[in-house]
């Protein structure tokens, strides 16, 4: 790496950590917070007006890619291990020559997650690993060491189990707590904390069964001590929004945490999203609830 694109990785880097502290509060970035972003002492624009590629006059290599579920192009996970995006149409030039040099320069890129008009999920960084000139599009991964893979294009079945399991932890999960916190105004259903950095999303139906999917519906914007009694079954909530804490924590004496964190709530309703598409399944609130009955 020379030095002029030693010099841009540390500007990425710089970016990188900016968006990473607008993720941790907000889940999500809007396109006001990418036109104008703040990097060491100056104003960075990190998404194009108009195009889903961003390429600044003054870098050398893409900076970000939007992958929208209702554009006119056909980007979409690869085997559930890679992600491709396609060329600028009509040509094998113009915006495509940048994501080329992000690829020789081996430059980190953002991938911007479209979950709605102007609100996004950055997923951060991502390498171009291939050029598939044939299908006119280019491979994206996760993970910096999948850049020295022998052949992008058809990865060995060990390569394929762990860029699948990347997709999973850097773009599945961020993406999910993204949509969860937009869904519920960043706060918890529980106790309404709006501190983002303290948010999680929880699964209803752990994501470790067939049917627990990374949808809103199947999701809960819990903060930490919420979540933590949520997976434990030392909170419950029932398929009528009511939450209800364990028996035997609740004749327990133990301080205020236990007073006002978790007693009080017995019996609170949940703060739902605006949305009644975004509200949790009351068929999986059910399913789960019947755990924490079984298990209090």
């Amino acid at each position: 790496m020379g030095v002029d694109s030693a010099a841009e990785l540390h500007l990425r880097e710089l970016i990188f950590s900016q968006l990473a502290e607008l993720v941790s509060e907000y889940g999500v970035v809007t396109r006001k917070q990418l036109d104008a972003l703040q990097v060491g002492g100056e104003t960075r624009r990190i998404i194009d007006r108009s195009k889903g590629i961003w390429n600044p006059r003054d870098l050398l290599a893409t900076l970000s890619v939007v992958s929208s579920p209702d554009g006119g192009y056909s980007d979409a996970h690869v085997g559930e291990s890679l992600f491709a995006y396609d060329y600028q149409r009509d040509t094998t030039a113009g915006d495509n020559v940048k994501m080329r040099r992000a690829l020789e320069l081996r430059l980190p890129i953002i991938l911007l997650r479209k979950i709605k008009d102007g609100v996004y999920v950055p997923i951060f960084p991502a390498y171009v690993i291939a050029d598939d000139a044939a299908n006119h599009r280019f491979m994206i991964a996760l993970d910096a060491s999948l850049q020295s893979v022998a052949d992008p294009l058809h990865l060995e079945p060990i390569e394929r189990v762990y860029a699948e399991r990347v997709m999973k932890q850097r773009l599945h999960q961020p993406e999910f707590r993204g949509r969860v916190m937009y869904a519920y105004e960043q706060r918890c259903t529980v106790c309404t904390l709006k501190h983002g950095k303290l948010l999680d999303a929880a699964h209803i139906i752990g994501d470790a069964e067939v049917h627990g999917v990374p949808s809103v519906d199947n999701g809960l914007s819990l903060c930490k001590i919420h979540h933590a009694a949520y997976d434990a079954n030392l909170l419950g909530i029932s398929p009528d929004y009511v939450v209800r804490i364990n028996g035997e924590l609740m004749e327990e004496t133990d301080g205020p945490m236990l007073l006002h964190g978790l007693q009080e709530m017995d019996g609170r309703g949940l703060t739902l999203p605006k949305r009644r598409a975004d509200r949790p399944s009351k068929d999986r609130l059910a399913e789960r609830f019947e755990m924490f009955k079984n298990v209090s």
